[in-house]
């Protein structure tokens, strides 16, 4: 029996703009866009993914669509939530029109079609921006990443592997690469018996916050507590989002009671910022933290020293909250 091999292209869904792999062994066949439902027919007027000139790539909300490649070509692309739009957004926080993306002497610019929520580049509200390569593009809660430049599709595959590493809404290292930095430098904390710590911290109160300003609001304010993270650490160190509103520092060869001081700074800078203005609105938070350390002088998991720092953290808050448990 002879088998016929598959024929796959790539090409740009006509209806949402979404790079799809297609396969054309069958002529005529249609193929199905998985983000639209709507039927994409072996025909040349959807315009290839190699002709695109650069490409907005999905990364969060995290879900079956995170990855996905929206080509940017030469007419203009508005992004919301409105049947006519070019990128449709199923999202609550995006407007119906909220975004659009035009080329100008060869670039791409960035425009906010006047909504509530705005639109952000680099975490910075804008009404018309100059997209650069590698910008992140936040269109209500929805991120996006821009690649432009000479090899997009090399970039596109190194935006892959950085989403399985990264945590795309805070733009911090996610768990699963934390666990794995933690079990090594456990392992060589042992080996050498050096002395190496972990904080765990965790924002008081945050539910009250989504509960009373939104699940946006609760985004940003989760975005700039990383932001304090990466500003306290070394280059050797790591700050991870652990998951929800906990996040976690890795400090190694630092002893208890410097990483005890690093989290009393962290407490501090946190209780006394004004996180975000919305709608007029300052928000406070405050984050209760626990420290633990080993001398490298016995064999540890990275799960028995997380549940050790877990510990703490809820001591912290039967304390009273906005402390730090050493």
């Amino acid at each position: 029996m002879t088998t016929q091999s598959s024929i796959r292209e790539e090409k740009t869904c006509p209806n949402c703009k979404a790079v799809l792999a297609v396969d054309r062994s069958r002529p005529g066949a249609p193929a199905s866009c998985p983000e639209c439902g709507g039927a994409l027919a072996d025909e040349e007027r959807a315009p290839r993914a190699e002709d695109a000139l650069a490409f907005l790539v999905l990364i969060y909300p995290l879900g079956p669509g995170v990855g996905t490649r929206y080509a940017l070509g030469v007419e203009p692309t508005t992004i919301g939530t409105a049947d006519g739009c070019d990128i449709r957004l199923l999202d609550g926080s995006v407007a119906e029109r909220h975004t659009q993306i035009a080329l100008e002497g060869g670039e791409h610019v960035v425009a906010d079609l006047d909504n509530k929520t705005g639109t952000f580049v680099n975490q910075v509200r804008v009404a018309r921006h100059l997209l650069q390569d590698g910008d992140y593009l936040h269109v209500g809660g929805v991120i996006f990443r821009y690649l432009a430049g000479g090899d997009v599709e090399a970039a596109y595959h190194e935006e892959i592997y950085r989403l399985t590493i990264m945590d795309s809404l805070s733009g911090i290292h996610n768990r699963r690469y934390m666990i794995e930095f933690l079990d090594r430098e456990l392992s060589r904390a042992l080996r050498h018996r050096r002395p190496l710590s972990l904080i765990m911290c965790d924002i008081d109160g945050f539910m009250s916050v989504n509960a009373k300003y939104g699940h946006l609001c609760g985004d940003l304010v989760l975005r700039e507590l990383a932001m304090f993270l990466k500003a306290l650490v070394r280059k050797e160190d790591l700050c991870a989002r652990y998951g929800g509103d906990e996040f976690a520092i890795v400090l190694p060869e630092t002893e208890h009671a410097h990483a005890v001081t690093i989290a009393a700074q962290l407490r501090q800078v946190v209780e006394r910022h004004t996180f975000v203005v919305y709608e007029e609105r300052p928000i406070r938070i405050s984050v209760s933290a626990g420290v633990v350390s080993t001398l490298g002088d016995r064999p540890l998991s990275p799960a028995e020293l997380i549940r050790q720092a877990d510990a703490k953290v809820i001591a912290a808050k039967q304390a009273g909250r906005n402390r730090v448990m050493g």
